[in-house]
């Protein structure tokens, strides 16, 4: 199977590949469950940038994997991501009315249901990894996928991050303490996509995997630090969210902490460190990189 070489049609085929799969999951199962399916629909097919499922896919293609087998796993960590942009925007957490353009699930709905919707979608992303007909791998490989992604979800990845962000709020941190927190929050679910694919791909060895691990901790911070950069030089409507949210909230940020200028130039050392990781890879990488360029480079 031939796959697009740039960027915008990789993710168009990303799309065409796990949205079918995504909106079957949103079918409720019963009348008095409508609401509920309505809001966990809502917070994951608003949009977005599909980054995560796009280095599942990238990941295993870049091994020489058959794409088709990482299709669940790409839904499932997106899955993840939705329900924990539902319940960091709600009112205990960050407060936000605005994701993606849009008002927020908790703001389209009411709270109640957007804690709920949050619930269903983590737990709806390991049915799907757990399901042998979606995630077509040996129980063993089911099983690695189900640890990677409750690791990187839970208190150990993405959960803890959360508490540390909540925890700084207010707080002059240092950079150890900010790379931490972002290791936590944002870089261990990409870290999780990463290798979610390469085990789809079936084919990777040891040293793959590290490199891949290295890759995508360092775009796991380009990321964050990227956001942080935005969130100084965006404006709402690019970003769809609110700009200067960061510092109404009173949260650390690289920017704060090191000035635009430096926070910019360690952005590009973060993609210089991606690109490098990759360097044992051929041409089927080319994806992988192609996410490294976007990530420091994006506008919203």
């Amino acid at each position: 199977m031939t796959f697009p070489s740039d960027l915008p049609g990789f993710q168009a085929f990303c799309d065409e590949q796990i949205n079918p799969l995504l909106e079957q999951l949103f079918t409720p199962p019963h009348p008095d469950m409508q609401r509920l399916y309505q809001a966990m629909r809502y917070s994951v097919m608003n949009g977005g940038k599909r980054v995560r499922p796009l280095l599942v896919l990238a990941s295993c293609l870049a091994l020489g994997g058959k794409t088709a087998n990482a299709i669940a796993p790409a839904c499932a960590v997106e899955l993840i991501h939705a329900y924990s942009l539902v319940h960091d925007d709600l009112p205990a957490m960050d407060d936000d009315a605005l994701r993606r353009g849009q008002p927020t699930t908790h703001i389209a709905f009411d709270e109640a249901s957007a804690i709920l919707a949050g619930d269903a979608l983590q737990t709806l992303a390991f049915e799907v990894l757990a399901e042998a007909e979606l995630t077509p791998d040996s129980d063993a490989v089911r099983l690695q996928m189900i640890s990677t992604l409750a690791r990187a979800a839970g208190a150990a990845g993405m959960v803890g991050g959360q508490a540390i962000d909540l925890a700084a709020t207010g707080q002059q941190i240092s950079q150890e303490h900010l790379e931490r927190m972002h290791r936590h929050k944002t870089g261990a679910l990409i870290s999780a996509s990463v290798r979610l694919g390469a085990l789809a791909s079936g084919r990777a060895d040891s040293k793959q995997l590290a490199a891949l691990a290295n890759y995508a901790e360092a775009i796991g911070l380009a990321f964050q630090v990227q956001d942080d950069i935005l969130d100084v030089i965006g404006n709402t409507e690019t970003l769809g969210k609110q700009q200067g949210s960061d510092s109404q909230h009173d949260k650390s940020t690289y920017p704060a902490l090191l000035g635009l200028e430096q926070a910019q130039l360690y952005a590009r050392q973060l993609h210089d460190q991606a690109l490098h990781a990759l360097q044992g890879f051929d041409d089927q990488a080319r994806i992988l990189r192609l996410l490294a360029d976007y990530i420091v480079q994006r506008l919203h």
